[in-house]
């Protein structure tokens, strides 16, 4: 069945190729009202994923390029004196817009990292006591490359959780390659796209996420996922309850996608890693290194 969702999906998979399930859980992300953090090496694909988004979504759209020299004011705006009206007037930066691709994030300063906590956070931006409210939708979709490249900043524990999601592209399977390599130019494909949601639309499935059902024994085995980080040797320290509330939001999103209006507990075990690797910290990494950081938890705690 060709369901606005279905058509989104089938459309970007025109652009990404070979990463459905990555895809599937970048729009459960948005459709959770969440910002989406795309960690991975240069090259695979992170930027273009957020123009595709952003094409089909036809959402207004603005980048911004992360740098070492980038200040908070670049981001927000700020306020110039007006010579006719002898005061100072607001001039909002590129923040302000419905979609924002924030990339190489971690190539700025964390002080200028800082200057998306408020606006992704609380939907707004206070400059000189004043509140500004963010365009609706709010959408901020980061880029950034793996910590150990030269001229990076780690994002700090406050900004990571503000990320409802942190994915990886990674390398295309075989088939998928050699379709880029024989394939037309992906700028020019991106180009040719058309909205697959309207803005209406989009904020109404968003809508739909919040009036999906969860059952009791779901919420008991969020909740078993929860006491377990917090309680398990494995993690430095547990989820929080802003965690569980993503974790929810999200497996909402996902079945929303799946065509249903209640949430398995499948659901949340399909956007897990996505919601929590960001947010656990293994006591000793190294011992784990070939498993996400989740795994204890979807190893562990049983399915109701």
């Amino acid at each position: 069945m060709d369901t606005p969702v279905n058509v989104f999906l089938n459309q970007a998979n025109t652009i990404i190729l070979g990463k459905n399930l990555t895809l599937k859980l970048a729009l459960a992300c948005l459709l959770a009202k969440g910002h989406l953090l795309i960690e991975d090496i240069p090259g695979v694909g992170k930027t273009t994923l957020a123009h595709c988004f952003a094409k089909l979504l036809g959402l207004d759209f603005q980048r911004i390029q992360f740098t070492s020299d980038l200040l908070p004011a670049d981001i927000i705006g700020s306020s110039v004196f007006d010579r006719d009206n002898n005061r100072f007037e607001f001039h909002p930066g590129p923040l302000f817009s419905n979609f924002i691709l924030a990339d190489e994030i971690n190539r700025a300063t964390p002080k200028t990292q800082s200057a998306l906590l408020e606006s992704m956070e609380e939907r707004q931006v206070t400059i000189e006591k004043v509140t500004y409210p963010m365009a609706k939708p709010f959408i901020v979709i980061a880029t950034q490359n793996p910590g150990h490249q030269v001229g990076t900043f780690p994002l700090p524990e406050s900004q990571l959780d503000r990320f409802l999601m942190r994915l990886s592209i990674g390398y295309p399977d075989a088939e998928s390659e050699k379709q880029l390599l024989n394939g037309d130019n992906t700028r020019k494909k991106l180009a040719q796209l058309d909205a697959a949601l309207s803005s209406d639309q989009f904020i109404d499935l968003q809508h739909q996420v919040v009036n999906v059902h969860a059952a009791a024994p779901v919420i008991a085995y969020i909740q078993a996922l929860l006491e377990f980080s917090r309680q398990s040797a494995l993690y430095t320290q547990g989820l929080s309850p802003r965690a569980g509330i993503a974790i929810m939001q999200a497996a909402k999103a996902w079945a929303l996608i799946e065509g249903r209006d209640h949430v398995y507990p499948e659901d949340v075990q399909a956007i897990l890693p996505a919601v929590t690797e960001h947010r656990l910290v293994l006591h000793n990494p190294l011992s784990n290194s070939t498993v996400g950081t989740s795994h204890g938890l979807l190893s562990e705690v049983a399915i109701p």
